[in-house]
């Protein structure tokens, strides 16, 4: 009896780029219908993408520090002990690229990514920039795979009754990188529109990580009743929330790509710091706006995509 291929799939963060990667993850696994996929990602991705359609296995421990030499001798032991026929390296890093070195010359699997030697090497044209989902699916048609595939994330669900949410919602997203702080609309814009919001009947709930939750205090001291969920949030919850908001308005930041991945209205802010045809968010409905200082980004440049989203988002 023949044995199933064993693919590995290597992603190991961040947040936007894990959601980036969803439509080639199911493109992957329907190129390889009966195949044993593994992902090898990160522990705050681990359980999230345990629940996913795409894969049988997850491995969380794919990024040991480069001084963690006996975390170095697991990782490789357990790719080595993997059995894998082929590797899919989505990230695309220096470290992940080292990591074709971990398996012996002779029992290497095929590889599609960047490393030098790897079977199904994409090397991008010079001076050629894609955005990072297209960059993805140009990689994978080297190692023979055309098709897309559409992003479904029905598997990525939660129950949001113990937050109590009004009806009418709109996410606002006032985080990102903490160490590129140019990144961040200022919270003080925020609070500007979450009055706006507010004044329209439309309750803003900020949302962001436990580290994050700073941001949100100057913007519920400018809007009352916004409603705080920093830190309170899992990715099954933070994904329903996305399909039940209104609209979201945020940084270049993991949330964001969620966001407009879910089919929310999307509104996505950028600054110098990023550049939204190699990275911003994908889905039915994305805006973006740049501004080399955010902090000069007006608020009513902001306010008025929403007016023009799509569904009654400002109707009573």
């Amino acid at each position: 009896m023949n044995q199933p291929e064993r693919i590995l799939i290597i992603k190991l963060s961040a947040l936007g780029n894990v959601i980036l990667s969803l439509g080639p993850f199911a493109a992957i696994r329907a190129h390889h219908p009966g195949a044993d996929i593994t992902v090898l990602t990160t522990p705050p991705y681990a359980g999230w993408l345990a629940r996913a359609p795409w894969f049988d296995h997850v491995i969380s421990d794919g990024r040991p520090a480069w001084w963690d030499f006996a975390g170095m001798l697991r990782l490789r032991a357990t790719l080595r002990a993997g059995g894998f026929t082929r590797v899919y390296d989505l990230q695309t890093s220096g470290r992940s690229s080292r990591y074709f070195r971990f398996f012996r010359a002779d029992q290497r699997p095929e590889w599609s990514g960047i490393a030098p030697g790897a079977s199904h090497r994409h090397i991008m044209p010079p001076g050629a920039w894609l955005h990072d989902i297209d960059r993805q699916y140009a990689q994978l048609a080297v190692a023979g795979i055309a098709e897309r595939a559409a992003v479904d994330l029905s598997w990525s669900a939660a129950d949001l009754t113990r937050f109590a949410l009004p009806a009418r919602i709109a996410l606002l997203v006032p985080g990102s990188s903490a160490h590129r702080p140019g990144k961040r609309w200022p919270a003080s814009h925020y609070g500007g529109l979450a009055q706006w919001l507010a004044a329209r009947g439309i309750v803003p709930v900020v949302v962001g990580t436990g580290s994050e939750a700073p941001l949100a205090g100057p913007i519920v001291a400018a809007a009352p009743g916004t409603i705080d969920l920093t830190g309170r949030t899992s990715l099954p919850e933070l994904t329903e929330l996305t399909r039940i908001a209104s609209v979201a308005i945020g940084n270049d930041t993991g949330p964001m790509h969620l966001a407009a991945a879910s089919g929310c209205p999307s509104i996505v802010l950028f600054s110098h710091d990023s550049d939204p045809k190699l990275c911003a968010p994908r889905g039915p409905w994305v805006r973006t706006l740049r501004a080399a200082d955010l902090s000069s980004l007006p608020i009513d440049a902001v306010s008025a995509l929403i007016a023009d989203a799509p569904g009654p988002i400002l109707s009573a």
